[in-house]
């Protein structure tokens, strides 16, 4: 297979000692790939269509190091095609142009060409929508690779004329026998005498967290930090070995789809009054390097969406925690945060103030604008209280029951009700007090 660079001059693939690990191992064959067995294990549809040269543009979506790159690049020669990568961050549309000017050449000569946009994500519209017509006319075959959603980041029309494909991380049995691979490969550390345990190995598989390139990058960092023996052998010990997997932060992306995955998880674990997952999940974001003041804005939300008058002293307590965690930041604030993750997913649980605040924003959006009702409108002039404003107002500090049968919702709404109290905790008291003033109001209304 030829690469060709985006001005078409060819590139080697042959790996050398001075080049990253994951470089040098990079598969070149279906056989020698890791992992996605899902897609391209005997008789599954991705092996099919390469095996029958039906393959057609895609996009890989999928979290980083699991081999999306590498994919396209068998793929590429398995068909015999030429292969272009295509930057995002370099290129602009005029470049785009040269590429598939390039890529037309070689339609007319009968030659593929699979043009793969890496982090295809962070094109802009404009780029996305130039590669069309050249997908249609059937000039390139675009293999786009995102750690995004492809629902939300790609353009729909470029979207529809793609198969996605989800590539799923790697197990921990895949990322052992590929760190064992290379260790016994001439390409990595087979022509060196290097020392280390199935337990080292374990712990970076385990550490990794289904990222291949991560696990390739900890194991040389390990290797190229090993002691030296006089025979010339290397020995990773555990102390190296933790230094060299502190330096690899866990999966997390502050901007991307893992920060809205890890915020619904910290959300429902706390909905689920399970503290244990709640508090996981809220390090695990601020390990990686999440805001701790967007946490403390969603424990305030949460205060009031899960769980709201059920407890009221929910909300004054995750805001006391947002004020901590602005005046101390981090690391200080990360016990605060624990306090009102602890607290919010132990306290008892109501979301009928989302449910009165969400039902009322439906009727307003599907009813016309309902006029306010005269009876509680101000009168501050002549003509307003000439023209019934304020007319039959019923002031409730004037009755021994503080409560009148006035109705103050619109006429078309006047029976509607929307909060409606559970039994959780302080909110049973809250739901036995509006049962009393809503059945006072019916036997009242229409006495006065």
């Amino acid at each position: 297979m030829e690469q060709i660079s985006m001005f078409g001059a060819p590139q080697s693939q042959d790996g050398d000692q001075l080049s990253p690990l994951a470089s040098r191992l990079r598969p070149e064959t279906l056989e020698e790939y890791c992992g996605q067995q899902h897609l391209i294990g005997k008789g599954h549809i991705l092996r099919d269509l390469i095996e029958k040269g039906q393959v057609s543009s895609m996009i890989f979506w999928g979290p980083p190091g699991v081999g999306k790159t590498t994919l396209a690049r068998i793929i590429a020669k398995k068909a015999n095609a030429a292969f272009v990568e295509f930057s995002a961050v370099t290129s602009g549309i005029r470049e785009v142009k040269e590429v598939m000017a390039k890529a037309e050449e070689n339609r007319l000569l009968g030659r593929k060409t699979i043009l793969f946009a890496d982090e295809i994500h962070r094109f802009n519209k404009a780029q996305q929508d130039a590669f069309l017509p050249f997908v249609e006319r059937g000039s390139i075959i675009l293999i786009g690779a995102t750690t995004e959603n492809p629902s939300f980041e790609i353009n729909s029309a470029l979207l529809s004329r793609c198969r996605v494909f989800i590539l799923r991380p790697l197990s921990e049995e895949d990322l052992m026998k590929l760190l064992q691979h290379a260790l016994k490969s001439p390409k990595g550390f087979g022509n060196m005498d290097v020392h280390i345990t199935g337990e080292q190995l374990s712990s970076i598989a385990r550490f990794s967290a289904g990222d291949a390139r991560g696990a390739l990058n900890i194991l040389e960092l390990a290797v190229l930090n090993a002691r030296l023996e006089g025979d010339g052998s290397l020995h990773v010990e555990d102390t190296v070995l933790a230094d060299a997997m502190n330096r690899r932060s866990l999966l997390y992306d502050r901007n991307g789809e893992e920060h809205y995955n890890m915020i619904s998880a910290l959300h429902k674990s706390m909905r689920n009054s399970d503290p244990d997952a709640a508090v996981y999940w809220c390090m695990r974001m601020l390990d990686g390097g999440e805001d701790p003041l967007y946490i403390a804005r969603r424990l305030v939300r949460f205060a009031s969406e899960d769980i709201g008058m059920a407890d009221s002293h929910a909300l004054p307590l995750a805001n006391a925690v947002f004020d901590a965690c602005h005046r101390l930041g981090m690391p200080e604030c990360d016990v605060h945060l624990t306090h009102a993750v602890v607290y919010l997913s132990m306290a008892p649980k109501s979301n009928a103030l989302y449910v009165a605040c969400e039902q009322a924003k439906a009727d307003i959006r599907n009813s016309p604008a309902e006029p306010v009702p005269l009876q509680i409108r101000n009168a501050p002039t002549r003509l307003m209280e000439e023209a019934g404003y304020g007319k039959g107002y019923a002031y409730a500090h004037d009755f021994e029951e503080k409560l009148t049968p006035m109705v103050c919702l619109p006429d078309s709404l006047a029976e509607r009700q929307y909060y409606e109290p559970g039994t959780s905790g302080d909110e049973a008291a809250v739901r036995a007090r509006l049962e009393e003033i809503r059945k006072w109001k019916e036997e009242h209304r229409g006495k006065n």
